[in-house]
């Protein structure tokens, strides 16, 4: 019983490690350009967007994006990421007013510290009712831009590239 208020208390107290103080790059306003390849017998799409990140604490980041979306219309986005010492992994949610479904990741950053594997499992792009793998890879060219490269895994075992996303910090 001792041991379980004590991690109860070292959950709730957590304090910021290396790895929260790297999500704080991510923090500020950006803008941003789409390109996705919705289906391979069309072209890719292009769009654009905003997307403001802030800080909740000094352990997560809530990212709140508005755009374009690929099909028409257009859509808000928010995005969640933090860093789970208990399990060593990032981890966040991703949500768009477009659908109905929260994506959860789970995470890392790779050896050099330079770019944020992002884990995750939701519907399969093809309808097929199914589920599919997917990973959201976000890296930084330096401090004022950065690229999020979305990937399905394929029923071939092969991971294909669907969607880049180039932000630049507003000056």
């Amino acid at each position: 019983m001792e041991t379980n208020t004590v991690q109860q208390e070292s959950m709730m107290n957590a304090q910021p490690q290396k790895e929260h103080q790297w999500l704080q790059k991510l923090v500020g306003e950006w803008t941003y350009e789409t390109e996705a390849l919705m289906s391979p017998d069309q072209p890719s799409e292009k769009t654009a967007g905003t997307e403001s990140v802030r800080s909740l604490g000094e352990l997560w980041i809530v990212a709140e994006g508005q755009g374009e979306m690929p099909c028409g219309g257009t859509a808000t986005t928010m995005m969640t990421i933090g860093y789970d010492s208990q399990k060593q992994r990032y981890v966040g949610t991703w949500v768009g007013s477009m659908m109905d479904y929260l994506w959860v990741y789970d995470g890392e950053l790779n050896a050099t510290e330079n770019t944020l594997t992002l884990c995750n499992e939701g519907p399969s792009m093809s309808g097929n009712g199914k589920m599919a793998k997917y990973k959201d890879v976000i890296g930084f060219k330096d401090d004022d831009h950065r690229v999020m490269t979305s990937y399905a895994l394929n029923d071939d075992g092969q991971w294909h590239q669907f969607m880049n996303v180039n932000y630049s910090r507003k000056k």
